[in-house]
């Protein structure tokens, strides 16, 4: 998938995507040894992203599990249509059990989710596993087949073992702690806030008809605003944002006024945009 590490920064570049040293170099190990990638830090710093861009420079399908509380095997692995086994079994009224056993439960019946979609492909595949986090502590005891053997068992048709296995990103906000288990299957890259030349590269990036002035009073509030004890501070996705808003808004500086106008493009809290109000002295930055 990549010859090097730099070939890791300069392909991900091409699709938008800024990877510090540190991203760049675990990705690198993650697809050169094939072990999946558990990539931890806060919401809107581009764990997602690096999975979508990793996909896309590789020219792979993109499976994505969203996790969430409650997220079962129905949803995550397979299921069988229930709907057109009963129709199915309804039609063959004259035949014995055994005889719509075996037919009920074939491939025509399954239908398979991210995880056993995944496993199957023979094609290039990035299998993302989003917010981990948020599933219930069973769902990582599914995993540890999957991410161990890159095999999935289905009791009605045995097991299934990857052909070509997935690049796996598995991201976490740290909202509860994950099993060693599953941290041991995994390497692991924390992702953070940027430091302040990256993420001008980024509202670079993103934004290029923002202005270098602008661009540097942008990266330098939302630093502040991150200094703050805030409910939420504002992430990279804040900042391109706000870059946005100020861009359409047509502003050539930043003064009180327009900081104060669009604060709720960064915070998300209205505590948040009433202490960054107070606190936040545009003159000392």
């Amino acid at each position: 998938m990549f010859t090097s590490v730099d070939d890791v920064s300069a392909r991900l570049a091409e699709t938008g995507y800024l990877a510090s040293p540190a991203v760049a170099t675990t990705a690198f190990l993650a697809a050169r040894l094939g072990k999946p990638l558990l990539v931890e830090g806060p919401a809107g710093v581009g764990k997602t992203e690096l999975a979508k861009a990793v996909a896309q420079v590789a020219g792979a399908r993109l499976v994505r599990l969203q996790c969430y509380e409650g997220v079962d095997e129905s949803r995550a692995l397979y299921e069988w249509n229930h709907a057109k086994q009963l129709l199915r079994i309804s039609a063959g009224r004259g035949e014995s059990w055994d005889e719509a056993r075996t037919d009920i439960f074939s491939e025509e019946f399954l239908l398979p989710r991210p995880l056993l979609t995944a496993i199957r492909g023979e094609e290039p595949t990035v299998l993302l596993i989003d917010e981990i986090d948020k599933a219930d502590v069973e769902m990582e005891g599914l995993l540890l087949e999957v991410l161990s053997d890159f095999q999935v068992t289905v009791p009605e048709l045995g097991t299934v073992t990857a052909t070509r296995r997935p690049f796996v990103v598995l991201t976490s906000n740290a909202g509860r702690e994950l099993s060693e288990a599953l941290r041991r299957r995994c390497l692991f890259l924390h992702i953070g806030f940027p430091e302040e030349e990256l993420e001008r590269r980024i509202v670079t990036l993103k934004v290029p008809g923002l202005g270098a002035a602008l661009t540097e009073s942008v990266v330098r509030v939302v630093g502040a605003l991150r200094s703050m004890d805030l409910r939420k501070v504002p992430s990279v996705a804040e900042t391109v944002d706000w870059a946005h808003t100020l861009l359409a808004l047509g502003a050539d500086t930043l003064d009180e006024t327009v900081v104060r106008d669009t604060l709720g493009v960064l915070l998300k809290h209205q505590d948040d945009v009433l202490k960054a109000a107070a606190k936040l002295d545009l003159d000392a930055l």
